[in-house]
């Protein structure tokens, strides 16, 4: 294996996938098994007074995206260890799904921040004219 620049990224990019699949599992399994909602709909560092309704939006998002990057991982692997092929083995083609996948996880997050955000000025305005 000669160490170029396309071998590194390569492998930067692969071994980033490892912390941030499990960190993401992690997320779900402390919403879900331990009903810690203190990751639920953050905006600017900080949850909302009814996080538990959008817990179950944010841990869904949390596990498809883990269960993808760790597809990818596994097809990675595979392909490497095996010759099986579930994912095309092309270097494009698997960054294109984890990068598709993070951005896809960041921009969800989002909208349900901005869910939850919308939400509480909702109630807020309501019940201050009432």
């Amino acid at each position: 294996m000669m160490l170029d620049v396309s071998t590194v990224m390569f492998w930067l990019l692969f071994l980033a996938l490892f912390p941030i699949s499990f960190t993401w599992f992690r997320r779900a399994y402390r919403i879900i098994h331990n009903k810690d909602y203190s990751e639920v709909a953050l905006s600017r560092g900080v949850s909302p007074p009814n996080a538990e309704r959008y817990a179950p939006f944010t841990a869904v998002v949390n596990i498809i995206a883990g269960l993808s990057l760790t597809f990818v991982i596994l097809s990675v692997v595979m392909f490497g260890i095996f010759g099986i092929v579930w994912l095309n083995p092309d270097f494009q083609s698997w960054v294109a799904v984890a990068g598709s996948t993070i951005w896809m996880k960041i921009i969800f997050d989002f909208i349900i921040s901005q869910q939850a955000k919308m939400f509480n000025k909702r109630q807020k305005k309501d019940s201050t004219s009432a």
